[in-house]
This record gives C-alpha cells, structure tokens and sequence, in this order.
C-alpha cells in the first residue's frame, strides 16, 4: 500500500481516488497514518466480512441460550459495583 501526506492528496486529490480504486492509499498526517482512501467496493467487501462475522457471534450467542431476568439483573448490578 502506499503512503501519502495529506497535503500530496488534497493536492492531488482527483489522482490518487483513481488510484485508490486499485489499490487503498494510506494517508498520513505529520508522518502517522491517519487514513485510508479506498473504493467504494472493497469498502463494501469488508463491511460485508465484518457484518458475516458479527451475525455468526450473534448466532452462536443465541445457540448458547440466554441469561434470565434474575442472572441479568445481577450481572448488571455486579459490574456497576466494581466500576464504582
């Protein structure tokens, strides 16, 4: 991947869209990543992966079963006492 000053970029902003329908860009400011300047479709590509793999946790969570009302009430209340 390549890397960028943000100011290269604005500069050269219509370029580097172009070339980051390739490849993504990494933007830099003051020498530290800060971005990266992608298509729309690996955009799209890796919200899918995240969604697929959030719906299998939730899946699984499901699978295990769920917590009652008491066992919930007192986990909540057990994690507001060590947070206090």
């Amino acid at each position: 991947m390549k890397s960028i000053p943000a100011s290269e970029v604005k500069n050269r902003f219509g370029q580097y869209q172009q070339q980051a329908m390739v490849a993504p860009i990494i933007i830099l400011k003051a020498s530290t990543p800060a971005s990266v300047l992608m298509s729309y479709a690996e955009y799209e590509r890796l919200t899918a992966i995240e969604d697929a793999y959030w719906a299998s946790r939730a899946a699984a969570a499901e699978a295990e079963g769920y917590l009652g009302v008491e066992e919930s009430t007192r986990f909540i209340q057990d994690a507001a006492s060590v947070k206090a």
